[in-house]
Formats: C-alpha cells, structure tokens, sequence
C-alpha cells in the first residue's frame, strides 16, 4: 500500500463519521448488493475526507473567478452519493442553497435523513435539496440556475464515452448562470499512465460504539493492483469492495448482516482522464479551463508537485 497524501490526511477524523451508525448499512433489496446502493457503508467509507475544508476550496475558486469576488449562492452537486459538500456548504453560512443530484434513490433518502439531523429546520427545508436525476441528461427549465456545480470523488469516471461526458457538460452548461463555474475532482494522470500511484486503493475505517469504545473495523479497497486497464478507450475495469469485520472476542458486537460480514465486492468500470482531454471535452460544451490544482486543498496544491498532489481537479468556468 502506497504512502501518500490521501493516505497521511485518513488519519484525520471529520464530523460525518460521527453521524454514521453501522446498525443502517444494509444491502437495498433491488440493489444486488452494489456498493453504490448502500449509501451507509459508501459513506462510512469516506468519512476520513476533510469536507469543511475541500468545500472552503469549492467556495473560494469560484469566488476567485469572480470579478465581483462573491461567493457561490447556489450550488449543485452531481453524482452526490451522501451530499457531504452539500450539507457542509450550507453549514458553512456561505451558500443560500444546495441542490444534490444521483439517480440512486438509496442515497437520496439516506442524504435527506443526514441533512434532516444536521441542518437546523430552516435551512434543511428551505435550502437543501436532492433530486433523482440522471447526470448524464437532466434539466431544471429556467426557474432554477446556480452559480457553481461540483462533479466530486471521480464520479465524472463512470462516463466511459465523449457523448457520455459531453452530454453531462452540456446539461450542467444549461443550469448554470453567466460566468457560473463547474468544478471537477479526478484520479490524477499520473495513475493513467502508470508514473507513479497517487492514491491508496485500500485503507481501514476503525468502528467505535456509542461510548468511543473500538469493535472492528471496515476495511476498503477502491481499485486493485490486477485491475484490467484498456489502453485504447482509457477504462479501467475497477475492483470495488468493503468487508465489515467485528471483534470475534465480544459476540454481542456481532450486530450486522452476515453477507456484509463476508463482505460485498463489484467490478465498476471507470474511465481515466487526461487534463487535455477535460480541456478540450469542456470546449465542446462551453466551458473554459481556468485553473488546474493538485488536491481539494484551501492552502494550494500544485498539480505537477509529485509529492503533495494525489487528484486532479478542474475549476471550469462558464463561457
């Protein structure tokens, strides 16, 4: 397993693992056990992400771009999962409102229920929203546009296809306001061309009962070293897998659905992104790549630094 910065910043612990209980992650009864389908579990998963400050990073490329320098008021998250950047947005006073977007129903209610605990009542049903929606091809009309869209965690990966990805542009194109900015999070290209490995593709989350006291631990593994990588269209067959392990010395802990405890496992493939590519994918759709970063990091990453950028993350603005 690769040192990285990934791998340096998991030990930092973020408010959304506090709010995740094991005894929710179960499989979705139509979901054939897709990781993607069990949104406690995903989430769990990423709970080691500092969302308060990759959403201080969001805020601020926008801002930057702006001759006014104001901050985003609306903002939309595709491919949202949980809505972590969401939830953390608003929390941040920052932004009036936030619209989520994924066409997994499982995680749109699961979000809807975090957001209902952690946003105080006004803002949770005034200003939070999640919308059951296709990336690839969804439309609000003109009585919803938004100043800035996030297209986090590799998401824009599952678009394995240029129509795929253009039709995904064109829409968030339509949505956004003049001089609006689209942000996305991408596996840096480094990983593309086998340079050198920028992010684990296993790590552990520690499980710790109400009183702090550990019981386990949920052990990931986001990509495998025998992955299946075609060169021509750039899509990697990627091994996705979590496994839920108990302490076997205390059976009471022994609280969760026997197939988790054996673990769950899919193949998910995910195409790889050049920074040229995006650039010229962005062009076709109206977008203009304003600046390139190393990492979701308020501080600065710059891309080509080989030791501190792990991602590769474009800030595109509407032309």
């Amino acid at each position: 397993m690769a040192t990285s910065r990934r791998g340096r910043r998991f030990a930092k612990s973020t408010p959304a693992k506090k709010d995740i209980s094991t005894d929710s992650i179960k499989p979705a009864a139509s979901s054939g056990r897709k990781i993607y389908s069990m949104p406690a579990l995903y989430d769990l998963a990423f709970g080691y992400r500092s969302y308060d400050e990759e959403v201080e990073f969001l805020i601020g490329q926008h801002q930057s771009l702006q001759e006014d320098g104001k901050t985003p008021c609306r903002v939309l998250e595709l491919a949202a999962g949980p809505a972590r950047h969401c939830i953390y947005a608003l929390q941040s006073s920052k932004v009036a409102s936030a619209t989520a977007l994924d066409n997994s129903i499982e995680m749109m209610e699961y979000s809807t229920e975090i957001a209902a605990r952690e946003l105080d009542v006004d803002t949770f049903e005034s200003s939070f929203h999640y919308l059951n929606k296709d990336m690839c091809n969804f439309e609000f009309g003109n009585e919803r546009k938004f100043d800035s869209a996030w297209i986090l965690l590799g998401s824009l990966a599952h678009l394995t296809t240029n129509e795929q990805v253009i039709s995904c542009l064109k829409s968030v194109h339509e949505v956004l306001v003049e001089k609006g900015t689209l942000i996305l999070e991408l596996p840096h290209p480094r990983e593309t061309f086998s340079l050198g490995e920028c992010t684990r593709n296993g790590w552990t989350v520690p499980l710790e009962d109400d009183n702090g006291n550990p019981y386990g631990k949920l052990e990931i593994i986001w990509g495998d070293d025998n992955d299946e990588f075609d060169p021509i269209t750039q899509v990697r067959q990627f091994t996705v897998a979590m496994q839920l392990k108990n302490d076997e010395e205390d059976p009471s802990k022994q609280q969760h659905d026997m197939q988790l405890q054996n673990g769950v496992k899919e193949v998910v493939p995910m195409r790889l992104f050049t920074a040229q590519e995006i650039q010229a994918l962005a062009h076709i759709a109206g977008f203009k790549t304003k600046e390139l970063h190393g990492a979701l990091d308020p501080d600065g990453v710059n891309v080509n630094d080989e030791n501190e950028a792990f991602r590769l993350v474009c800030t595109l603005c509407k032309i």
